[in-house]
């Protein structure tokens, strides 16, 4: 299982996959199999993280799917698709989640640092050495490939609390650091669900009868699992985490494109394509920022990822608008990369709650209050997060007004 960071093998992972986006994958989506030595799974996408580093966007696969599917056939796949984005929605109007969330697994690191019970429990966790075969199974996958199944993740997350009972921030870390495809918004909400702080009091329990089900087709079959916890008591919070109304920036006017600007490329938004620029960028910046993840080392699988989006999509970026891409570090000054180069306008993709807005809004904030920045949002993001209010239900009724809204038709 190889995920190459970039446009060309997000299309050909696509393609590879629509045929079995319909029916297929709604009957199919729950089983973890084991993957097949020459090539990736067919039952789900794994189209996650080139969504996630956005070399691909979610139109673009809605359109491709419902090219070859009915609506009908492809709810269930279009459905995980808007989960993304729901998330997402959900986070923008609860950013103190994310502070809540980093504050809590900072406290939580440091604790366990003058505990050494804490400190074995959490090594035998992340190292697989549970004694719970699936769990160490799915912990010693995550390091090595970068990558699990959602039905995995809910297992080992609901394991990690209500088994193992430890930190659920300390159990998001550990995928932040290692996914490849570790996303703020998906990530720390889905943990939360796990744990009952999502949708007040409803908690997810891994269960033994369901884990056999659904990984009978894992190599040497069902994998294995004893001593579960047998109840899931949701887990509490002090804080009370009130929607904000949502403030999204308005939609470039056509003159913001007239002068020379340069675009940025950061590590939730890689290329150029999905963007539909009207006209040219006179520069082309990649800032990737995945090492701001956790305050603990990330893994290499998703540093490389991450890093190797960004270089290839402001490769492709230079090579399309016959510009410069210039590379802005984490100690690189993005004023000077603009004087350098005679530009005094920057174009910059949204920038959602996380640590990209964390790791680069310092340095683009003056721009943006001085009228030098343009932030652009993408139709579907700025149609549906009005309606992620609360559950994802909210969403899933709208789903075909969004679609009509922007243009996207069965």
């Amino acid at each position: 299982m190889t995920f190459q960071p970039n446009r060309s093998a997000a299309l050909t992972r696509l393609d590879e996959f629509l045929p079995c986006a319909g029916r297929h994958y709604a009957n199919s989506r729950n089983y973890d199999d084991s993957v097949p030595t020459d090539g990736m799974r067919q039952n789900v996408s794994q189209l996650s993280p080139w969504l996630h580093a956005g070399l691909i966007s979610e139109v673009e696969v809605v359109e491709a799917v419902l090219d070859q599917h009915s609506p009908d056939a492809s709810d269930k796949f279009i459905a995980e698709v808007f989960w993304r984005v729901y998330f997402k929605g959900y986070l923008e109007q609860r950013p103190t989640i994310w502070r809540a969330f980093c504050d809590q697994r900072d406290a939580a690191m440091a604790q366990m640092a003058s505990n050494s019970g804490l400190q074995r429990a959490y090594g035998e966790a992340t190292e697989g050495r549970t004694g719970i075969a699936a769990f160490d199974h799915w912990a010693r996958e995550l390091a090595e490939t970068g990558y699990l199944h959602n039905h995995a993740r809910m297992w080992f997350a609901s394991i990690w609390i209500f088994t193992l009972k430890l930190d659920w921030t300390l159990g998001a870390d550990f995928f932040l650091r290692h996914l490849i495809d570790g996303d703020a918004a998906s990530n720390t909400l889905s943990w939360r669900w796990v744990g009952g702080l999502h949708t007040k009091g409803k908690t997810y329990l891994a269960r033994a009868d369901n884990i056999a089900r659904y990984t009978a087709n894992q190599n040497g079959g069902p994998l294995s699992v004893a001593g579960l916890a047998e109840d899931a008591p949701a887990l509490h919070e002090d804080t009370e985490h009130e929607r904000q109304a949502l403030e999204l920036p308005p939609a470039p006017p056509p003159i913001a494109f007239d002068a020379p600007y340069a675009l940025l490329l950061h590590d939730e938004a890689a290329s150029h394509v999905p963007l539909n620029l009207p006209k040219a960028p006179s520069l082309i910046i990649g800032a990737a920022r995945p090492d701001a993840r956790s305050s603990e080392p990330v893994g290499d699988l998703a540093l490389d990822f991450a890093h190797g989006s960004v270089e290839s999509g402001a490769a492709e970026a230079a090579q399309a608008f016959g510009c410069d891409a210039k590379r802005w570090g984490e100690a690189g000054d993005l004023a000077g990369l603009l004087k350098d180069a005679g530009i005094d306008r920057i174009l910059v993709p949204y920038l959602p709650v996380g640590w990209t807005r964390d790791a680069l809004m310092a340095d683009l904030a003056p721009l943006i209050e001085g009228g030098n920045a343009a932030v652009l949002l993408d139709d579907l993001r700025r149609t549906t997060w009005p309606h992620a209010k609360a559950g994802f239900f909210g969403v899933k009724k709208k789903i075909e007004s969004v679609l009509g809204e922007i243009g996207v038709a069965a």
